[in-house]
């Protein structure tokens, strides 16, 4: 019933996508932009206490409590582990955006700041860290802790509704099913958007390298030629193709940052790094809390907000797959994996490539600003023309940008799998195709139809009523965390009382 009601909903949106994607911008656009003026604080403080409650988990007595059995042993390396949490969570986001977002705050900073100034460009590279760092990671963390703690250790099905089974209301047990609903709308759409919005950047790329044209028939064949390789690693398994993928494309990631590390503004990179994360240590609370009711201005709508929505609107899909491959870490590894590790490794690409391309633009008046304000997709790009090696960095680039798409494609189609299946943790192979497909064509019709932009403003729409089903989850894991750490201390303490009286005896 669930499928159906999901799978209709879905079919209905598409469709008015493709018969009329100017109206329903149109009606989405003006949803957003009420539900950003509205409930903008409400996503703001939302987002803040769930980085409260992954760090006071993670440093916690709690922290020792295992995902799984207590003898349980985990079922992947810590490398490979990493690699397919990032490759899912966001890797595609940092390529697409680690030049791009501190060029666009340099030229249009939040209100109070003189564009295209020193302190533009350091404001610039403060809310890049940000947007990227503890924060939407916290989100995912606290997803996919609430969903891997029951399934794991309660042994309940992995899906987003058993996440709130330790909560003692009754009425949130009868909307659970829409609770699963919303989850695979907002997977489906979430991840049709993002396969349009890469190959555009993918088209960009190819363009740069190749001479490639940019327009929908390059698009389109980036769409289908992406969606055969994801299909394929995801009908291979999570330990063969999304992991071998996920790891692969990590070590490509991390290769291409050294390279411009070294042939980039070396020192200047590691005194951005220095100043831009003590900078972001000493605001943190008021960057996570600004608004701006005294002044007629939406940049903190248009990106603080409209980043939490977004990341609201993936954390069902996200963190349904990072607790899929989590069984066996405990609370402590698992929310410095999934919160603090990837951020730090978030600071460290932005300050490299941020960093670079203001460099660039303030001294050596390389025109990132005009590519920026021109289109998005080509920063990068322009970038890398302007530096040693320039085609090879380019043609590395796209590379990482076509796998990170294929790594999200294939975690999502698994997560889709999984969730129309009952919560079957390893779906069968025809559900995978059926839902690679599926999403493919999504893409692909509302890309040629021009109905794309709307469907991303759908998805974030439905992280509204996602967020209220978010803030459920975090109560109900933290009231089981206390449960079960409450019953292993009993247990123990019999345990040595049993021991005592053993001894005595």
């Amino acid at each position: 019933m669930q499928l159906i009601v999901s799978a209709g909903l879905i079919a209905a949106v598409v469709l008015w996508g493709l018969v009329s994607p100017a109206t329903l911008d149109r009606v989405f656009s003006s949803l957003l932009a009420d539900i950003t003026r509205s409930f903008g604080w409400f996503y703001l403080w939302v987002v803040l206490g769930l980085v409260v409650l992954a760090f006071f988990l993670a440093v916690s007595r709690y922290g020792d409590l295992k995902l799984g059995d207590e003898d349980e042993e985990p079922e992947f390396s810590v490398g490979a582990w990493f690699a397919m949490l990032f490759a899912a969570g966001m890797g595609i986001g940092l390529v697409f955006w680690g030049v791009a977002e501190p060029v666009s705050h340099y030229v249009k900073p939040p209100p109070g700041i003189v564009p295209g100034t020193p302190e533009a460009a350091g404001v610039a590279m403060r809310y890049a860290f940000f947007h990227w760092g503890f924060h939407p990671w916290a989100i995912y963390g606290i997803v996919g802790l609430a969903i891997s703690f029951f399934t794991f250790r309660r042994k309940a099905l992995p899906l987003v509704s058993s996440a709130t089974e330790a909560l003692p209301w009754p009425f949130v047990r009868r909307l659970s099913p829409a609770f699963n609903v919303l989850a695979v709308v907002a997977t489906a759409f979430g991840v049709a958007a993002s396969l349009g919005m890469g190959a555009t950047q993918i088209n960009s790329g190819l363009h740069t390298a190749f001479g490639l044209p940019i327009g929908p028939l390059v698009q389109s064949l980036v769409i289908v030629v992406t969606t055969a390789v994801f299909i394929t690693s995801a009908v291979s398994g999570v330990d063969r193709g999304v992991k071998w993928l996920s790891i692969g494309n990590l070590v490509l990631a991390g290769l291409l940052a050294l390279v411009v590390l070294c042939i980039g503004p070396t020192v200047a990179i590691i005194d951005t790094l220095t100043n831009t994360l003590g900078a972001y240590i000493s605001e943190f609370v008021r960057m996570s809390l600004r608004m701006s009711p005294f002044r007629e201005n939406s940049w903190v709508g248009d990106w603080t907000i409209f980043y939490w929505a977004w990341w609201l609107a993936w954390s069902p899909f996200v963190g349904l797959f990072i607790a899929r491959v989590s069984r066996g870490r405990t609370v402590r590894q698992f929310l410095v994996g999934t919160v603090l590790a990837p951020s730090l490794v978030g600071f460290v690409w932005f300050a490299i490539f941020g960093g670079t391309a203001l460099n660039l633009e303030i001294f050596h008046g390389v025109p990132l600003a005009e590519a920026v304000t021109a289109n998005v997709s080509t920063t990068m790009f322009v970038m890398f023309q302007a530096m040693p090696m320039g085609l090879v960095l380019s043609g590395v680039a796209t590379v990482l940008v076509f796998v990170f798409f294929v790594t999200s494609g294939d975690s999502a189609t698994l997560v889709l799998g999984t969730m129309s299946t009952g919560g079957n943790p390893n779906p069968p192979n025809r559900v995978k195709v059926v839902w690679g497909v599926l999403v493919a064509a999504i893409a692909l019709s509302l890309l040629l139809a021009g109905g794309l932009k709307a469907i991303q403003t759908a998805t974030i729409v439905f992280a509204l009523p996602f967020s209220v089903v978010l803030v459920l989850m975090a109560v109900s894991v933290t009231l089981a965390i206390r449960e079960d750490w409450e019953a292993e201390q009993k247990r123990e303490r019999a345990l040595r009382r049993k021991m005592r009286e053993f001894v005595r005896d």
